[in-house]
């Protein structure tokens, strides 16, 4: 018999609030403030600026000495560079901050338990990479939503991987592309001043090679364009959406493309006409996006992967435990009791007082709250 089995079915009776202290009274002895006084904001703000700091000098060092010295760092890429910089700083930044809440924290320490666990490694070695590939690759999760966002959601992922793999390296003065034959079209590519491949420009390799930007920029406009069509014609979307958080950044991902076209039409068709302007626009949107993801709705790119060790905790729990934890009401199963227990101590690091309500699968929480409802509001009407 499955240990809830037996228990009532009522919602958990949870005790009445206790009357805040004045302004003369602290907390009551034995109370969670007591214990352990959460972090002050500016605490965690010192603590992230710390981290922000830490990273930004690790990407300049790798920048100097990844270009050895900055022998191999073009000057005009400079504005680029230091944009990752800033990037580099906010994402540090940002992250900590996020990772202080105490849900954050908990699904970060569950995560990376799970992640650099031998036992895990030898009981399920495929688990890690199949969940790297369906969770953080392939997404797969968004396929149940619509298969028309999982496709647009695809295209945007690939396209700014691939325009990120090939513009941080070379704005770093990483990646170094030279004539092997002075004016012919042999080319050498040589990664920290090492060479790695040669190939002819005029080859299909070649083209590749020099038209990756071009290919990232045309997945791009393609899976931005269906995510602004839909904000404008779904309701759904139209109703909730933010023009700052929602609309800026399919925005500035389609100017970013776009001007990045514009330049090879530039140059290949108008024999390098108004390719100043265009360098400068392109640049500027650069800039401002870089500068803009750990601020906005880009953020999420950044937060993904700690998700990957929960999906990873959430999968060994289930092979280790077998059966699943049952809803206290209708007995149907929710989660294993690893991951319920770390819902409930999610629950209590929020001080929310009702952490026994991750016992009760969603549809029975909706008619538990529903029933509060009818109880408590609508019998005064």
């Amino acid at each position: 018999m499955h240990p809830y089995r037996g228990r009532v079915t009522e919602p958990p009776k949870t005790a009445e609030p206790a009357p805040a202290p004045g302004p003369a009274q602290g907390p009551a002895p034995g109370t969670p403030a007591a214990e352990s006084p959460p972090r002050t904001p500016a605490a965690v703000r010192r603590r992230a600026t710390l981290a922000g700091t830490a990273v930004s000098v690790l990407l300049i060092l790798a920048i100097v000495f990844g270009s050895r010295l900055l022998r191999d760092f073009d000057s005009a890429l400079l504005p680029y560079a230091v944009a990752t910089v800033f990037l580099a700083f906010g994402v540090a930044y940002r992250y900590t901050v996020w990772i202080s809440a105490p849900g954050a924290r908990r699904l970060f320490k569950q995560g990376r338990r799970s992640f650099f666990s031998a036992a895990n490694f030898r009981k399920a070695p495929t688990a890690l990479p199949k969940m790297t590939a369906t969770y953080l690759g392939f997404q797969k999760f968004l396929g149940a939503r619509s298969h028309a966002r999982w496709a647009a959601h695809q295209l945007v992922f690939w396209g700014c991987l691939l325009a990120a793999a090939i513009t941080f390296p070379l704005t770093w003065g990483w990646f170094t592309f030279t004539s092997s034959t002075g004016s012919g079209p042999g080319y050498e590519m040589r990664i920290w001043g090492f060479k790695i491949i040669e190939f002819d420009a005029l080859s299909v390799l070649g083209w590749l090679m020099f038209h990756g930007l071009d290919i990232a920029a045309v997945l791009v406009i393609a899976g931005a364009a269906y995510f602004l069509w839909r904000r404008m014609r779904d309701r759904g979307a139209v109703t909730g959406q933010r023009f700052a958080y929602d609309l800026v950044p399919l925005i500035a991902l389609v100017v970013v493309s776009v001007t990045g076209l514009l330049l090879t039409f530039s140059s290949i068709f108008l024999h390098g006409g108004g390719y100043e302007f265009l360098a400068i626009l392109h640049m500027v949107s650069v800039v401002f996006t870089l500068i803009y993801i750990p601020f906005g709705k880009f953020f999420h790119i950044v937060q993904r992967p700690a998700a990957v060790g929960m999906q990873l905790f959430k999968y060994t729990s289930r092979r280790k435990d077998g059966e699943a934890l049952a809803c206290r009401r209708c007995h149907e199963p929710i989660d294993t009791a690893p991951y319920v227990e770390n819902l409930r101590g999610t629950m209590r690091d929020l001080d929310l007082g009702f952490d026994e309500w991750a016992e009760y699968c969603p549809r029975c929480k909706r008619v538990l709250r529903g029933n509060a409802y009818l109880d408590h509001v609508k019998k005064g009407f």
